[in-house]
C-alpha cells in the first residue's frame, strides 16, 4: 500500500465516524496528518475515537446541513489550527421509491445533507484556505449523480449537484494552490447499503462490469492522492471509481 505524505496537514472529514470516513481518517493518520472527524452521531464519534486511539485524532459533533453549526465549529478550529484538507463525505441515501411517491420531507433532507451540507462546509472553510494559498478539497459524489438511479431521485439529484458544485468551485479557485475534486464511487461494502432494499442493492451490483462492490481501501487510496501535495494540477475534475460502470 502506497504511503502518502500528509505530515503537518490538518484534515476535516465529515461523516468521519464510520464507513468511508472512518477508513479515510485511519489512512490519513498513518500518513502523518492531524485529523478532525465530524459526525452528527456523538455515540459513533466516541466509538470511532476509542477504536483509533490516536493522539492526532479529535472530533466534533456537527450537523453539516446546519450552516451556523458548521460556521461556529470552523471558527473554533481555526483559532488553533490551519485547515489544509476537507473531505466532504457526510451523506445519506434515504429510502428507495418512485419520485411521485417519495416523501417530501425525506427528499428535502437527503438534498440538505448531501448537497447543502457540502456547500456549507466549502463556504466556511475555503476562505481560510485562500488566506494561506493552500488546500485540498474532495467531495464524495456517486455514480448515481452521473447515471441517475431509478427510485433514488433525491440521492441522484444531490450527488449530481455535488458534481456541479465541484466543477464550479474548482474553476473559481484554479488560480490558487487549492484543488477541488469529486469522486464518484459505485456501491461499496459500507453500512449505507443497509438503508436500501435488497432489490435496489442487487440492481446496483448488476451494473458493475467487475461484478463486485468497491472495497473501502480502494476508495481511500484515491482520496489520499487527491488530498496530497502530489495532486498539484488536477482540479474541478470528477474521478470515477465504479468498476467500469461509468466510463465518462
Amino acid at each position: 500500500m502506497h504511503q502518502f505524505d500528509l505530515k503537518n496537514k490538518t484534515a476535516i472529514i465529515t461523516g468521519g465516524a464510520q464507513g468511508f470516513g472512518l477508513d479515510i481518517a485511519k489512512r490519513f493518520l498513518k500518513s502523518g496528518a492531524k485529523v478532525i472527524i465530524w459526525d452528527i452521531d456523538e455515540k459513533e464519534l466516541v466509538k470511532a475515537s476509542k477504536e483509533i486511539n490516536h493522539p492526532n485524532l479529535s472530533y466534533n459533533v456537527v450537523d453539516v446541513a446546519n450552516f451556523k453549526n458548521v460556521k461556529d465549529t470552523v471558527e473554533i478550529i481555526v483559532k488553533s489550527n490551519d485547515i489544509d484538507i476537507l473531505i466532504n463525505n457526510a451523506g445519506i441515501t434515504g429510502s428507495t421509491s418512485s419520485l411521485w411517491d417519495y416523501d417530501v420531507e425525506e427528499w428535502n433532507k437527503i438534498v440538505q445533507i448531501n448537497l447543502i451540507g457540502t456547500f456549507n462546509c466549502c463556504k466556511t472553510i475555503v476562505p481560510h484556505m485562500i488566506k494561506k494559498n493552500y488546500g485540498r478539497i474532495v467531495n464524495v459524489a456517486s455514480v448515481a449523480g452521473k447515471d441517475g438511479n431509478a427510485n433514488a431521485s433525491a440521492y441522484s439529484s444531490a450527488k449530481a449537484g455535488t458534481i456541479g458544485l465541484t466543477k464550479s468551485l474548482g474553476k473559481e479557485l484554479a488560480d490558487k494552490n487549492i484543488a477541488v475534486n469529486a469522486v464518484t464511487p459505485a456501491g461499496a461494502k459500507t453500512r449505507i447499503l443497509d438503508q436500501m432494499s435488497k432489490e435496489h442493492v442487487q440492481r446496483m451490483l448488476s451494473k458493475v462490469p467487475r461484478g463486485r462492490f468497491l472495497e473501502i481501501s480502494e476508495f481511500t487510496s484515491l482520496i489520499c492522492w487527491l488530498s496530497s501535495e502530489e495532486n498539484s494540477f488536477s482540479t474541478a475534475a470528477v474521478f470515477d471509481i465504479s468498476g467500469g460502470r461509468s466510463t465518462y
